[in-house]
């Protein structure tokens, strides 16, 4: 075979319709060679290429005989020397951290690790067994696709309702998902599973870990997976598990066959990215790829540099410190984003990735080079701001640019359907964007991502079914997952006969779907939740890959009535702008008058007070959102309007008759949601009526205003939208509420 001298870029390998240039980074690595297999189940490589070529700390070649569907691997020569940081072995094959896509996965086997196993040295020691017939190996590819007139839907952040799902779980039992495409990417984008998010009303997708990633070996072992995908092998390769064809030369342009139908849907898609930690684990990890290619380039070293930082969980962490890493980082993200056309990313333990020393720091290099990418400062960017360091809980701190996934928005929600008392100040600044997080740093409603149930805890089911984890299933003694889950079981555990706790279980998931879909800032649903899916108390099933975690679509009548449910809470959301705000309220005063863009009411049908929001034992409110006094304009500097509504929630356990107010001399009050009655439009009730708010429930009336009364209202919400633009001009600070700074409260 020809070797031509090639370019140490782009890293990876490349086909240019002629041949294939191949490039790898290794700082400390003293030679490379390219290796070249024929087949998956090849045992030795055909060829065996030693690279000659190295300029900036990138190894090169380029094979003008080469072409797509090659597998290969490399060999790297150096040090081994674990008590220094050292781990080269010229005996392991490795994945090249750049491979778009998987020829053939890990075959485990003892001869994947550096080390022997069992050696009384343990990681000291040195293995020189050939992992040739086991390693996993990278595949040259031909990216031509037709997109033909493919076009982001560029959804506006604040119109944005988020479906985290997974890909596999999705359809692997939907019956009209062609079977042969069930759990794949091509029956994501089938007709029934689009037909399913559309109708639905949902925006985006947010996809669980798509990255190539390792199937643990203790769990394989334990007949269990990592069904999550939190594992990284490869970050340029979509998981070849998820193809429909098994083959991998099909796979990126099955993946990106997905991305077009749903972009022709309407529906942008989000990928959760994980480049906080690799899957090789801590020192007694298996040498895959980084490890083996340069450990101290890629990881962030210990004190004793034998040992890896560990913010994460999962033995390693990322070197973000080192200029190759953020490079391959950058180079992924933009990979998926031009050549797969993805939307958006969701980015875990995000926290980690600011960490320049120990500390989180919101001026870190990754956010510097991606605030300056012209590609990426366009996408949806996600952080999950915490990690498992000192100091990681980051929520509300990630600069402009980034929304967060709003951990105290969940806890908060969840502690008020609970019905624990103490929070209604709290709750009140989450259910309006939470200000007191991301106003000061200039940010929007929607840099909160609101969620209540999301891929890692209880279901929406079982977070009104269970007071207690059940995790047995997942083989360690029931200690893994979250044992504070702010839960309730509506008073049994689990399954149950009762009818009374059963209404009352199924009258809590339309409260929280219906707090969720109705606040300010970005919802987030797991899917799922519209179907009433169980896990049967597993708050931690990553391993779990089968009917625990798939979703199931035969649905009973109590499931139907939740689905149609959320669709409808999801439509009212949609059509009406006054959920959907651009910027925090302003709550002000209207010359003296009690008129405002917001409003609280307690049940007497009077303005809430400071002795309201400090009452302990305070679990019921109304929340008042005046439509004409949104005070924004549209992209052709309009006036946004929408509908006047009054919000009731309930979180105590008994009826409040709740007098409605008169926000508006003459108004009506038409009923169009009731947690306890399901949705249905209602006779139109007069303001000072009782409204019998049944205990844990939520009503959403409508504002209507007749005649004369309607003439005197917009005279006087034109003199309002007046004194609010003056005073937005002006800069005015927002108002104090009880708890802290924030627009929400009295």
């Amino acid at each position: 075979m020809r070797v031509w001298q090639g370019r140490p870029y782009p890293l990876g390998a490349s086909w240019d319709g002629n041949g294939v240039n191949f490039a790898l980074f290794t700082e400390n690595g003293q030679a490379v060679d390219l290796c070249l297999f024929d087949s998956a189940d090849a045992t030795k490589e055909s060829a065996r290429i030693r690279m000659m070529e190295k300029k900036d700390m990138v190894w090169h070649c380029y094979l003008p005989d080469c072409r797509p569907g090659q597998l290969y691997g490399y060999r790297v020569e150096g040090p081994y020397d674990p008590a220094n940081g050292q781990r080269f072995n010229v005996n392991k094959v490795l994945l090249d951290p750049y491979a778009k896509a998987i020829g053939r996965d890990v075959r485990w086997s003892d001869e994947v690790f550096g080390y022997t196993i069992g050696h009384e040295a343990g990681d000291l020691s040195f293995d020189d067994r050939d992992s040739a017939p086991f390693a996993p190996l990278g595949l040259v590819i031909d990216s031509a696709f037709t997109w033909g007139d493919d076009r982001p839907p560029r959804t506006p952040w604040h119109e944005t309702i988020i479906y985290e799902v997974h890909v596999k779980g999705f359809t692997k039992l939907h019956p009209e998902v062609p079977e042969p495409l069930r759990g794949t990417y091509a029956g994501l984008a089938s007709q029934a599973s689009i037909e399913h998010l559309r109708k639905l009303g949902v925006t985006a997708v947010e996809l669980l870990p798509v990255f190539h990633f390792l199937n643990d070996r203790h769990l394989l072992e334990g007949d269990r997976s990592n069904y999550w995908g939190y594992n990284t092998l490869a970050y340029l390769a979509p998981n070849s598990r998820y193809s429909s064809s098994g083959t991998s030369d099909e796979i990126i342009r099955e993946f990106k066959s997905m991305v077009r139908a749903l972009h022709a849907a309407g529906i942008e898609v989000i990928l959760d990215v994980v480049y906080n930690h690799t899957c090789e684990g801590n020192q007694q990890g298996p040498t895959l790829s980084w490890r083996g290619i340069d450990n101290s380039a890629y990881y962030r070293l210990a004190p004793d540099p034998r040992f890896y930082m560990d913010f994460t969980g999962c033995g390693n962490t990322f070197h973000m410190r080192e200029p190759r890493v953020l490079q391959l980082i950058m180079d992924s993200l933009r990979y998926w984003g031009t050549e797969m056309h993805v939307d958006g990313f969701r980015f875990d333990l995000a926290s980690t990735l600011a960490r320049e020393l120990f500390e989180v720091d919101r001026l870190s290099a990754f956010f510097d080079i991606v605030h300056q990418d012209p590609i990426l400062s366009q996408v949806k960017l996600i952080a999950e701001p915490w990690d498992l360091g000192d100091g990681g809980y980051q929520v509300g701190n990630f600069p402009s640019l980034w929304s967060e996934w709003n951990g105290k928005y969940r806890d908060c929600v969840r502690r008020f359907w609970k019905g624990d008392g103490g929070h209604l100040s709290e709750f009140a600044t989450r259910l309006c964007g939470s200000s007191d997080l991301y106003a000061s740093s200039s940010r929007r409603p929607y840099a909160s991502i609101n969620f209540i149930t999301c891929h890692d805890g209880f279901t929406l089911n079982d977070l009104v079914s269970y007071n207690d984890k059940h995790n047995d299933a997942n083989g360690e003694g029931n200690r893994d997952g979250s044992s504070d889950n702010m839960s309730w079981n509506c008073g049994a555990e689990g399954p149950t006969d009762d009818a009374a706790i059963i209404d009352l279980r199924r009258r809590q998931r339309r409260n929280l779907v219906a707090t969720l879909l109705l606040s300010q800032g970005v919802p987030m649903l797991l899917a799922g939740d519209e179907l009433g899916h169980t896990q049967h108390g597993n708050n931690n099933a990553y391993c779990h890959d089968s009917d625990l975690t798939w979703l199931n679509w035969d649905l009973n009548a109590a499931q139907k009535s939740l689905l149609e449910f959320v669709r409808s809470v999801i439509s009212l959301r949609k059509l009406n702008p006054v959920f959907q705000r651009q910027k925090f309220f302003q709550g002000r005063s209207i010359r003296g008058q009690e008129v405002r863009d917001i409003g609280w009411y307690s049940p007497d049908g009077t303005q809430m007070g400071d002795h309201d929001w400090n009452e302990e034992f305070v679990r019921c409110l109304g929340l008042f959102l005046d439509g004409e006094l949104i005070g924004e304009v549209d992209s052709h500097n309009e006036p946004i309007r929408g509908e006047s509504v009054l919000l009731l929630m309930n979180a105590h356990y008994e009826r409040v008759p709740f007098k409605l107010p008169a926000p508006v001399e003459g108004a009506l009050w038409v009923p169009q949601l009731d947690t306890n009655q399901l949705p249905q439009e209602g006779t139109p009730l007069a303001a000072d009526v009782q409204y019998p708010l049944e205990g844990r429930s939520l009503a959403i009336l409508r504002m209507e205003i007749p005649g004369a009364a309607k003439e005197a209202a917009d005279g006087e919400h034109i003199a309002t939208e007046v004194f609010i633009a003056a005073s937005q001009a002006r800069a005015t600070p927002p108002v104090e509420a009880a708890g802290g700074t924030t627009s929400a409260g009295p």
